[in-house]
């Protein structure tokens, strides 16, 4: 199992966010994922995610998504978790809509860890107890501590 937390910034966690559309929290996430990596342009991180989007969606069920995209100058992945105040409309595979977003970018070369982080990320948040948690946190910094706590846990089993 990956370790999630060494993929997760502080500052690319963020609770109760206020977006109404698919695009628009894709293009927060975009511009969060910029601070993290300046070699990257948020547009060129957004064009990433809406890539793997017009695939298919990845809203996974249950009010949760996994937006994902591959990057060419990126050497190690970042997560960016973001919670949203009220449900988006996503395309999710239940037709339900989305409040928990977690973004995984990646490099390019790297595809096979893509995937089990992907599971591991699935896997984690396939726990109720847990997202009931992150729905509930009020900060960042709550949220984030919350990952951190889960994600450790998950490294143990």
């Amino acid at each position: 199992m990956m370790n999630l937390t060494s993929m997760l910034a502080e500052n690319c966690t963020k609770s109760a966010v206020l977006f109404n559309s698919k695009k628009r929290i894709l293009e927060y996430i975009a511009e969060l994922a910029h601070q993290q990596l300046p070699e990257m342009t948020e547009y060129g991180i957004l064009e990433a995610l809406m890539t793997r989007e017009k695939l298919g969606s990845t809203g996974i069920g249950g009010g949760i998504a996994i937006p994902h995209g591959k990057l060419k100058c990126v050497t190690s992945p970042l997560l960016v978790f973001v919670v949203s105040k009220e449900p988006i409309p996503f395309d999710a595979i239940d037709n339900q809509p989305v409040d928990i977003f977690c973004a995984i970018l990646i490099p390019e070369a790297q595809c096979q860890a893509h995937l089990s982080t992907l599971a591991g990320i699935a896997k984690l948040l396939s726990q109720k107890e847990l997202t009931k948690k992150i729905r509930h946190a009020q900060t960042n910094q709550q949220l984030y501590q919350l990952l951190v706590q889960y994600s450790e846990a998950e490294t143990l089993k």
